[in-house]
C-alpha cells in the first residue's frame, strides 16, 4: 500500500543517513524537491531539526515509505467580504484579526483570546499560549534582559574553553540575522542570591579563587549604570550592505543548494547553502573559481585560460598586517566592487539567513591570506561597516571549510577587536550569531576576559579588584557581552552585600589548557592600520 503512495514535495518520512560515529540512524525529514535523473528519481530532503548544511539528494532506497506522511491540506480562511479565500490562517494574522475585533465591536471577546477561525492543525494555537511569560532574572545592571539570552543558549557547555559542534569546531563562519523580539532568558541558578540592579558596570568587582592563591574576586562600588538601554539587536531585518538578514524561507529555491562543488585554488568545497550565482552556472558538476580576484567560471580551460590574464596574486586592496604567513587585507567595497560582490557569493554558499545584497558600498572587508610560492591564498575574512549606529565591528565573518578547526576562526576575531582598539571603541558582532559563530564568540569572550582575570595583581595584600567598564577598555568588547560572559561562565556571586567573580581550579586549569592549544594569535606591532573618519567624507 505504502509503495503505490507518490511521494511529493511536502511529504515527510524516516530518511537514512550515516551519523558521526559512521552508524545508521532515520531521522525524519521532509521533502523540498523531486527530479528525474537517468530514468531514476532523486529527491532533496531537509532533515527536521537538523541544520540545513546537512540537507541532500538522496535515491528512492534511502527512503522509509512505510511511514510516509503526506502534506496536511491548508485549511481556507474566509475573507472579508465572507468568500472563501485560499490563504492559509497563520497564528500571526489572528492576533491581529482578534484586536481589530476587538476596537471594532462591543461584543469583542475577552482579551487573550482569538476569535475562532478554521487553521490547520499545526497552528491552532490561542493568543495566550503563543506568547508564554518570560521571567525576568536578576542581572547586573548595564547588561539588558537579554544580553544573556541573545547571546549564549540556555544549556551550558560542559567546557567551555573547548566548545564543539556537531559538524564543525568554534573556527566557523558567523552570520546575522534578525529573531525581532523573541527571546528566552535563561533562569537564575538555584541557591545564588543575587540583588537585582543594583550594581553598576563601573563597580568595583573582586576577584576570589577557591583553594588557590591565584583567584581572585571582583566586587562593584555604586555607579553609573550602562546607557545602553537595547541589546543592539535590529526590530526588522537590515535592508543594506552586502549580506542582509531574511526571514523569508518559504522560497523553496533558496532553502535547496544549487552548487554542488566549488574548485578554489587547491581546494574543492562542497557549499553547505544556496547562493545566487548565475542560473546556467548551477547545473555544472563544478564551478570553478579564481581564487586570487574570484571570478567566477564553467569550466577548467576557461579558468586556465583566465590565469594567463589574472596578474592578481593577492586580494586587492592594503596589506594592513603580515606576520610570517599570515596576512590581512583591507578591501573597500566601493572601489572593489566586483572582488566585494564575488567574495560575498562564495561566502553564502556557506551562510545560512543571508540574502545577497549587491550594494557593497557602505562596507569593509578584511580577508585574511596563507602566503606561499604562488601567492596569498584567501582563508577567509569578516566586513564591517564602515559606520555602525549600533558599534558593530562584525557584519558577517567566514573561515572557508578547508581552513576550519585550525584556529583561524578565532584569529579573525582577535583582529576584528585588535582594530576596534585602535579606533578607540568598543564593539560587537552583529546578533543573534549563527551557531558556529556563536561558539567562536564564546570561546573568544571567555579567554580573552579570564586572561585578564588571571593576571590581576593584589594591592596590600588585598584582592584585586577591577570594574566592568576596565574590562571592556582593555578588551574593547562591549559591556553586554562582557556581562554575558560572566554570567555564562557562572563566575558572578552574591557575598556580603557585594559581587564577587569567583575563579575555581577547574576554571583555571580549562583555560590555561586552552591557550595552550592556541598558537595563533595577532601581534599588535604587526598591524599597520589607520582608522578613517568616514562620517566627514561626503562620497565614499
Amino acid at each position: 500500500m505504502a509503495d503505490t503512495l507518490e511521494v511529493i514535495e511536502g511529504c515527510r518520512l524516516p530518511v537514512l543517513r550515516k551519523n558521526q560515529e559512521n552508524e545508521d540512524e532515520w531521522p525524519l525529514a521532509e521533502i523540498l524537491s523531486v527530479k528525474e535523473v537517468a530514468s531514476r528519481k532523486l529527491y532533496y530532503v531537509h532533515y527536521i531539526d537538523f541544520n540545513k548544511r546537512l540537507d541532500e539528494w538522496v535515491t528512492p532506497d534511502r527512503l522509509d515509505l512505510k511511514k510516509l506522511q503526506l502534506p496536511k491540506k491548508e485549511a481556507k480562511t474566509p475573507t472579508k467580504n465572507g468568500l472563501p479565500g485560499s490563504r492559509p490562517s497563520s497564528p500571526e494574522r489572528d492576533v491581529r484579526k482578534s484586536l481589530d475585533l476587538s476596537l471594532q465591536t462591543p461584543t469583542a471577546p475577552p482579551r487573550g483570546k482569538t476569535v475562532p477561525t478554521p487553521k490547520r492543525k499545526a497552528e491552532s494555537v490561542s493568543l495566550t499560549t503563543q506568547v508564554p511569560p518570560v521571567t525576568s532574572v536578576p542581572s547586573l545592571p548595564g547588561s539588558t534582559e537579554v544580553t544573556q539570552a541573545s547571546v549564549y543558549p540556555s544549556a551550558r557547555d560542559s567546557n567551555a574553553f573547548t566548545p564543539k559542534s556537531n559538524s564543525r569546531d568554534d573556527h566557523d563562519q558567523l552570520s546575522v540575522t534578525t529573531n525581532g523580539t523573541s527571546r528566552r532568558l535563561i533562569p537564575s541558578q538555584p541557591g545564588r542570591k543575587r540583588k537585582a540592579n543594583c550594581v553598576g558596570t563601573d563597580e568595583i568587582i573582586k576577584v576570589f579563587q577557591y583553594n588557590n592563591p591565584r583567584c581572585a574576586s571582583v566586587c562593584l562600588p555604586p555607579g553609573e549604570d550602562s546607557q545602553d538601554s537595547s541589546d543592539g539587536i535590529p526590530s526588522a531585518p537590515r535592508m543594506t550592505g552586502s549580506l542582509v538578514s531574511d526571514r523569508s524561507h518559504d522560497d523553496i529555491i533558496t532553502r535547496m543548494k544549487n552548487i554542488d562543488c566549488i574548485e578554489l585554488g587547491r581546494h574543492r568545497l562542497k557549499p553547505w547553502y544556496f547562493s545566487p550565482y548565475p542560473q546556467e552556472l548551477t547545473a555544472l558538476p563544478i564551478l570553478y573559481l579564481c581564487e586570487f580576484c574570484l571570478k567566477y567560471l564553467k569550466s577548467l580551460k576557461c579558468l586556465q585560460r583566465h590565469l594567463t590574464k589574472c596578474n592578481l596574486r593577492h586580494p586587492p586592496g592594503n596589506e594592513i598586517y603580515r606576520k610570517g604567513t599570515i596576512s590581512f587585507f583591507e578591501i573597500d567595497g566601493r572601489k572593489n566592487k566586483t572582488y566585494s560582490q564575488n567574495l560575498c557569493l562564495l561566502a553564502k554558499c556557506f551562510l545560512d539567513h543571508k540574502t545577497l545584497y549587491y550594494d557593497t558600498d557602505p562596507f569593509l572587508f578584511y580577508v585574511m591570506t596563507e602566503y606561499d610560492s604562488k601567492g596569498f591564498h584567501i582563508v577567509g575574512y569578516f566586513s564591517k561597516e564602515k559606520e555602525s549606529t549600533e558599534d558593530y565591528n562584525v557584519a558577517c565573518i567566514l573561515t572557508l571549510p578547508p581552513y576550519q578547526r585550525r584556529g583561524y576562526g578565532k584569529l579573525l576575531i582577535e583582529f576584528s577587536y585588535e582594530l576596534s582598539k585602535v579606533e578607540g571603541k568598543t564593539g560587537t558582532p552583529e546578533k543573534p550569531l549563527s551557531d558556529l559563530g556563536l561558539l567562536s564568540y564564546r570561546s573568544y569572550w571567555s579567554q580573552t576576559i579570564l586572561e585578564i582575570l588571571m593576571d590581576l595583581k593584589s594591592d596590600n595584600g588585598e584582592r584585586p579588584q577591577i570594574t566592568i567598564n576596565e574590562i571592556s577598555e582593555i578588551t574593547s568588547v562591549k559591556k553586554e557581552d562582557v556581562i554575558s560572559t560572566l554570567q555564562y561562565l557562572n563566575l558572578i556571586n552574591y557575598y556580603k552585600g557585594q559581587y564577587i567573580l569567583t575563579l575555581s581550579e577547574d576554571i583555571v586549569e580549562g583555560h590555561e589548557r586552552a591557550m595552550h592549544k592556541r598558537h595563533l594569535r595577532i601581534d599588535p606591532k604587526c598591524l599597520h592600520f589607520t582608522p578613517k573618519d568616514w562620517s566627514k567624507r561626503g562620497k565614499w
